[in-house]
């Protein structure tokens, strides 16, 4: 038996491609309003978006903020005259429908679920992450998903990990590691509730000094060399 018996997997960046499904999501909901959807606004998007999920991770403002608070500053800040509360719900119902799994994110998962148990800790909106982790098929592997909507809280925030721990049967905090690619949100979740941490850095990275990384790896893969 191997260190961990309890792994906490993160969604975005770690087992889904966001990026392909936020990028399908925009340009289908931008092209059937008409609207035009090029690099800059992109940028413009995505600077809204980073700034307003930065502040849900420290607790400022409520994932309700942040979902109906970004399209209602894009089309501000673009001069479009549109619902964007409404225009949300459409993204939102796109968004759910794309499962773009990242490489060996099925096999890694069907392979660690052998030795732990697994469980999803994700930030977002519930029923557009349980669309797209049904449609990846990747659902069947996990014995709980745990949403940032459905908790009340979201992670980095202890209180986030408290009402996951109270949920999964036997828990030991030693025996359980988290694995994601944000630094301020699974790093830091997993220094704030005292569990061991794996940072999933495809592209490489420079690790700030006031996070603790216990493991990092390059490729998905090398997770199971961790747990077996």
């Amino acid at each position: 038996m191997g260190t961990y018996t309890t792994l906490l997997l993160d969604v975005d960046g770690t087992l889904l491609d966001f990026k392909a499904s936020e990028r399908a999501a925009l340009e289908t909901t931008f092209q059937r309003h008409g609207y035009l959807l090029n690099d800059s606004v992109k940028e413009i998007y995505h600077a809204i978006n980073s700034a307003l999920w930065g502040r849900f991770e420290r607790g400022e403002i409520s994932r309700e903020e942040v979902i109906y608070s970004r399209f209602v500053e894009l089309f501000r800040a673009l001069g479009i005259d549109g619902d964007g509360r409404a225009f949300e719900d459409e993204y939102q119902e796109e968004l759910g429908r794309g499962a773009f799994l990242l490489p060996g994110a099925e096999e890694v998962c069907a392979y660690c679920a052998r030795f732990c148990d697994l469980y999803i800790v994700t930030n977002g909106v519930s029923r557009t992450q349980y669309s797209r982790l049904h449609d990846s098929g990747l659902d069947r592997y996990m014995k709980g998903i745990f949403v940032s909507e459905d908790a009340g809280y979201q992670k980095p925030m202890k209180e986030y990990f408290d009402y996951v721990f109270a949920r999964i049967p036997g828990f030991q905090a030693e025996k359980t590691l988290i694995v994601g690619d944000s630094l301020s949100s699974d790093i830091r979740g997993g220094n704030n509730a005292g569990i061991d941490t794996c940072w999933y850095c495809p592209d490489g990275g420079q690790m700030p000094g006031d996070v603790r990384v216990n493991y990092t790896i390059r490729r998905l893969e090398e997770l199971k060399d961790l747990i077996a």
